[in-house]
């Protein structure tokens, strides 16, 4: 059943999601090299506690931390370690802030440091793919339109998709209907309206998309040891261009 916001709903949610924005941007300053995700986990959760916000992600289906730290063959849903990050890396944090009952997500790859070309522009095409996804997010438009355009990208590019891990509706839960997959044929799916609020997420991979869970049953790793990067925010669905949300 999707949940359609209405203006004062979506403006609480956007007020979450500057929150969600304001402490990625300050992350941005921390992730360099020699610092851990523990201790980036432990300032985003000091971080949205002391905007009045709480970490959605922490107790989640036993999730035991904030935010979800990515790095290497890890595509997603990564645990955050207490292990020195090296120049050259890219590391992927995704969180979810939830205020007054309302919540907002984003995850955002970084890169440590200096990185190669390489991975330099598989960011930059994963962040290409979310705002052309997020192009077609708008009222009369189908979720298949969001997914081809993100497939489209990376067809383009090179690069495969990782669409077992879908974008999804947000409001009072962190994951409501509809599902937002990050491939798809344009004109199919459910058709988007005003009040709708999605995430869009998608992951690209230089190597192969297939991956494994681990024992903790969270981290995403891929078989090929293939280098991923992934690139979200929540928006609103209006009549034209779709608000972001998650933006200061």
């Amino acid at each position: 059943m999707i949940h359609y916001k209405t203006d004062e709903q979506l403006r609480l949610i956007r007020k979450a999601g500057r929150i969600v924005a304001g402490c990625h941007a300050e992350i941005a300053k921390r992730l360099r090299p020699g610092a851990t995700t523990l201790e980036i986990d432990r300032f985003a959760e000091e971080y949205m506690r002391s905007h009045g916000a709480k970490p959605a992600q922490k107790g989640y289906k036993g999730y035991p931390f904030a935010t979800c730290a990515s790095a290497g063959d890890v595509v997603c849903h990564g645990f955050p370690r207490d292990v020195p990050l090296r120049e050259g890396e890219i590391v992927t944090i995704d969180m979810v802030a939830e205020l007054n009952g309302w919540m907002a997500d984003s995850a955002w790859t970084y890169a440590v440091g200096k990185v190669s070309p390489e991975l330099e522009r598989l960011m930059n095409a994963t962040k290409h793919a979310l705002y052309q996804g997020i192009a077609q997010a708008r009222a009369g438009k189908r979720i298949g339109d969001i997914g081809h355009a993100v497939q489209q990208v990376a067809e383009a590019e090179g690069y495969a998709v990782v669409d077992a891990f879908i974008g999804h509706g947000i409001g009072r839960r962190m994951h409501e209907d509809p599902q937002v997959h990050h491939t798809g044929k344009p004109g199919k799916g459910k058709k988007l309206a005003p009040g709708m609020v999605i995430t869009i997420e998608p992951i690209f991979v230089i190597g192969n998309p297939d991956f494994s869970i681990e024992q903790d049953g969270w981290t995403a790793r891929t078989m090929d040891g293939s280098i991923g990067a992934q690139f979200e925010h929540t928006v609103a669905i209006k009549d034209g261009e779709a608000a972001i949300l998650t933006k200061t």
